[in-house]
């Protein structure tokens, strides 16, 4: 018995240490970026709001299905919002994973960014093309180029996290889709986001890549 116990531990350490970090952005107010970055809300003093952020596809803590992965189909998840003030004029959704931190990735690898998503938007669909610049004037970026980039932790090892952020902001963001290097884009949108939030909320999931 004290055996099945133990390993339920260890199987659940990972995932407080994730909600522990998901949660202190939540309530601090701000995405680590190095650590020299500020908090995005030093420069407000209005309440922040927890947002309610949810997937069809996964349950927050559960495993990403492979449609998701980049051995599956590499298409982005469905996603959907709720609880969102009434001074909000743009959203940003950040997905990174959080087991993948290095020194050229301190805060985790950038899965997914994407910025100046409209007002009225309740979430983003799934299977989100390609592109700098989407049809309804947001913009996206990953690690490697203008996309959602799917999971894609090593083989037969333990679950990487990746966590879905999602900022409410009381402006939208002058920062352009292709000037600059997808680490010094991502830089410029938290620079610019900060005194912005309005409201934030987050969702986890897990993904391991089958052994081969």
């Amino acid at each position: 018995m004290r055996t099945t116990v133990d390993a339920m531990r260890a199987r659940k350490a990972p995932m407080r240490r994730v909600r522990a970090l998901a949660t202190a952005a939540l309530l601090g107010g701000a995405l680590c970026l190095g650590a020299a970055s500020t908090p995005l809300a030093a420069q407000s003093r209005v309440p922040i709001r927890t947002l309610s952020l949810t997937s069809p596809s996964f349950s927050d803590g559960g495993l990403l299905p492979d449609a998701h992965a980049q051995r599956g189909r590499d298409e982005s998840p469905a996603l959907s919002w709720q609880g969102v003030p009434d001074s909000v004029r743009s959203f940003v959704l950040v997905v990174r994973d959080l087991d993948a931190i290095t020194a050229d990735h301190p805060d985790g690898l950038l899965h997914w960014l994407v910025w100046n998503i409209p007002a009225d938007a309740t979430g983003l669909p799934a299977r989100v093309p390609s592109g700098a610049t989407r049809p309804d004037g947001s913009r996206q970026i990953s690690v490697s180029g203008p996309y959602y980039r799917g999971p894609a932790a090593p083989a037969g090892g333990p679950a990487h996290h990746y966590v879905f952020e999602l900022y409410a902001l009381d402006a939208m963001l002058s920062v352009p889709a292709e000037a600059l290097s997808p680490a010094a884009t991502r830089d410029a949108v938290f620079a610019a986001m900060r005194g912005r939030v309005r409201g934030k909320g987050a969702l986890v999931g897990r993904y391991v890549r089958p052994a081969p």
